[in-house]
């Protein structure tokens, strides 16, 4: 029987990360080959190849610098020599590569392949509303594709810290490998086949992530952060009912959902860049080049797409808080209206579809 074999697309600090598990938890299976390629996007450091320094001293000294890989995971400058014979292709890269990197692979990696996609963002689609980076991987790579998301801070998790991730799996026989493949001692992982939840809960939280930036900027109390992670956890519950209908309700209070969902209103960039924004007064599009370079500004890019869908069916009242931090980032709402918001919005649950499931 032919071993499984795993590849990643990707070298940045997530990258490496997952590489570390991916590496030692291969060695220790009986049906997974134990090497495991991961492209790398050629770059010179300190006048030597990226790969080239990967490949001998086992140190991603780029984005990684002080922790060392297993000796299984090989630098590879090529993406299709990366993916070609793999069965498990890992894509952890910036969400704007990521239709010219499927566009490069097409035709070229097996029909039997399954994707996992760890990369949190999405795309603009033609209609004005967000595409899932699974669906985009999908529909272009004609391969399925689950997702890994969760509450796991890349740094944290390298430190052999305690953290938690959820895998969206759309295969059942991918359960258990694709569960061993991730996990380590202070990594826990849980599977669930609801991957469109798993994957919009981490799209979603953005837009709470910001608000809550925006009261750390106003310096409001720990209530009223307290009182945003409430009444965002309730209106992520409410858009998932109404876009994605079939969600089990469990799949919230999951790491990609409650603990993800409180993780990044502490500790995320987007949280980041709206408390500048508030303390300096300049514009989002110049903050973000100097807080968030090379990535774009999810909280208020997330905001306005989700804004386009509700207004689509009418129903920007029903979501008060989503609708409020659009309307800030627009300037058409002044800051102190976030705080007005909490305290007149409705408490019944706008909830048209009850298809949740426990």
């Amino acid at each position: 029987m032919d071993k499984i074999m795993i590849c990643i697309i990707g070298s940045g600090n997530w990258a490496t990360t997952i590489a570390r598990n991916v590496g030692r938890n291969v060695l220790n299976s009986q049906t997974l080959d134990e090497k495991v390629p991961m492209y790398v996007y050629e770059e010179i450091v300190e006048g030597r190849k990226l790969t080239e320094i990967i490949n001998t001293t086992h140190v991603n000294s780029k984005y990684m610098p002080n922790f060392e890989l297993p000796p299984n995971i090989v630098a590879v400058d090529d993406i299709v020599t990366t993916a070609r014979d793999a069965d498990i292709i890992i894509f952890a890269i910036p969400p704007t590569f990521v239709s010219s990197c499927c566009k490069t692979l097409l035709g070229k990696v097996k029909p039997t392949a399954h994707a996992v996609s760890l990369i949190k963002g999405f795309e603009r689609g033609d209609d004005g509303q967000f595409v899932l980076i699974s669906q985009i991987i999908m529909r272009q790579l004609k391969i399925p594709c689950s997702v890994l998301v969760g509450c796991n801070l890349a740094h944290e998790l390298a430190h052999d810290h305690f953290a938690e991730g959820t895998v969206g799996c759309r295969d059942q026989k991918y359960y258990r490998v694709l569960h061993d493949i991730f996990k380590s001692p202070t990594f826990r992982v849980v599977v669930t086949e609801d991957a469109d939840c798993v994957e919009i809960c981490s799209t979603l939280r953005n837009i709470i992530a910001f608000a809550a930036g925006c009261s750390d900027g106003m310096e409001l109390n720990e209530n009223t952060k307290g009182g945003i992670i409430r009444r965002g956890f309730l209106e992520m519950l409410q858009f998932v009912d109404v876009f994605y209908p079939g969600c089990r309700m469990g799949t919230f209070f999951e790491s990609c959902g409650i603990s993800d969902l409180v993780t990044s209103c502490y500790a995320n960039r987007n949280r980041k860049l709206a408390e500048a924004f508030v303390k300096t007064g300049k514009p989002l599009s110049e903050l973000e080049h100097i807080l968030i370079p090379g990535h774009e500004p999810l909280g208020p890019v997330t905001a306005e797409l989700v804004h386009h869908m509700l207004k689509k069916k009418g129903l920007e009242d029903k979501f008060p808080l989503f609708t409020t931090v659009y309307r800030i980032c627009t300037g058409d709402y002044p800051l102190q209206r976030l705080v007005e918001t909490l305290i007149k919005a409705r408490e019944d649950i706008f909830h048209p579809l009850h298809t949740f499931q426990l």
